[in-house]
């Protein structure tokens, strides 16, 4: 019987895992500040009144700071890694000798979907889970696909082709989508209701992600992720820390050129059917353009050693990063969700939030470090991997059993 090649598995890339649980972090603190999509009725009340007037405006330039830096960059690390990690799990089983990682891929973004239900108890429609598992379908139809091609698919969704049609199909929805949209139908309602229409109510989150164009940008991501892992690009090189140098540059010039097309749009004014629409991609653009610094930043001061040791605690974070990210609605339940006591909700600043959201990250750091010293992954990645592999095992049993009666037939 002829042996099979040794296997040897990619190693692990830690500035992929800080990276991660950079953006999980934020996403945490972004979340915490919308009080993870829960608005109890007496919500609207003047939070003001409880602070003096110098905590108000330090509260309201922290709140822009935060979202100009941070909102809709943060997911969208987190995406462009979701297709990074499909190219690793790709090619480790092409090491293997597994004729085609795609189908298994599939059964996987079920198993991601259930775990949104899940997660869909504490935030809408699971949040950007159930979007992956809608979404990885696209990483599954382009896995034999030619960089070029890849690359070709990602500038399509990037240049957010939905965004254009729905301006043209049903310009009445254009007005610039923010996250009340997918709050709006759940304010002033108690937890049992909350609860039943955050699991249900998936047209109102789907409606969201295509208005806001995170549907299309997401796409991209996924392919930007992908062509990244396949160029090992994170891989620590000389090569490559010049490459993300140059790209630094670059996408700050074109940061700046954007913002003063941004500019330039509203000194025109557009095409009334499309105003809208040509902010809410430039907006997008530039949400994409700040992704791409943060990633090209964080991947060249990881290179210094004093860097590593100070987001040592992003990366053990980032290890366990779907624990980690579905449990941050449930810790983060028992302060803005009346579920044992009643909502915080209504008393809590933009600054209170943050501390606060600071706080449960610690927890879940010490609490990721203590799982860590004992296995290998966190307990729902370990899940999904066991669920992944379910129907490998049984078909490998099939296997073995296939050959001892071959055998003892021959004999």
């Amino acid at each position: 019987m002829q042996q099979p090649l040794p296997f040897s598995k990619s190693p692990r890339i830690d500035v992929v895992d800080a990276l991660r649980g950079f953006a999980l972090m934020v996403i945490f603190l972004i979340h915490c500040i919308s009080h993870f999509a829960f608005f109890p009725a007496n919500s609207n009340s003047d939070i003001s009144y409880y602070y003096p007037d110098w905590f108000n405006m330090l509260d309201k330039v922290v709140n822009s700071i935060l979202f100009f830096l941070f909102s809709g960059k943060a997911y969208a690390i987190f995406a462009m890694l979701f297709g990074f990690t499909f190219h690793l799990q790709y090619a480790n089983q092409q090491k293997k000798g597994e004729k085609d990682f795609g189908p298994r891929f599939l059964w996987r973004l079920s198993i991601l979907a259930v775990f949104a239900v899940i997660k869909s108890v504490f935030f809408p429609a699971g949040d950007i889970l159930l979007l992956y598992a809608i979404l990885g379908v696209f990483l599954f139809i382009v896995r034999k696909w030619s960089d070029k091609a890849v690359f070709m698919v990602a500038i399509f969704f990037l240049l957010q082709p939905t965004n254009w049609i729905l301006s043209i199909v049903n310009p009445h929805t254009i007005s610039g989508v923010t996250t009340e949209g997918v709050t709006s139908g759940i304010m002033g309602i108690d937890f049992p209701e909350y609860i039943r229409r955050n699991i249900t109510d998936i047209k109102m989150a789907f409606n969201w992600w295509i208005e806001s164009g995170r549907f299309s940008q997401s796409a991209g991501l996924f392919m930007v992720g992908l062509l990244i892992g396949r160029k090992q690009l994170f891989v620590t090189s000389e090569a490559n820390i010049r490459f993300w140098n140059k790209i630094l540059v670059i996408f700050l010039v074109l940061l700046v050129f954007l913002r003063l097309l941004k500019i330039g749009a509203g000194a025109v004014n557009p095409i009334p059917l499309f105003q809208q629409t040509v902010f809410d991609v430039l907006h997008l653009w530039q949400n994409f353009i700040l992704t791409i610094i943060w990633v090209a930043l964080f991947y060249l001061l990881y290179q210094k050693e004093t860097f590593r040791k100070w987001t040592s605690d992003l990366r053990v974070y980032g290890k366990m990063g779907l624990t980690n990210y579905v449990f941050q609605s449930v810790l983060a339940a028992f302060i803005y969700v009346p579920i044992v006591w009643y909502s915080l909700t209504p008393y809590c600043s933009v600054i209170t939030d943050l501390i606060i959201g600071f706080m449960l990250f610690l927890l879940q750091v010490q609490l990721s470090k203590w799982w860590l010293e004992k296995h290998k992954q966190g307990p729902l990645e370990s899940l999904w991997h066991k669920l992944t592999w379910l129907r490998s095992d049984r078909e490998l049993t099939v296997r073995v059993d296939s050959v001892i009666i071959k055998n003892s037939r021959e004999s």
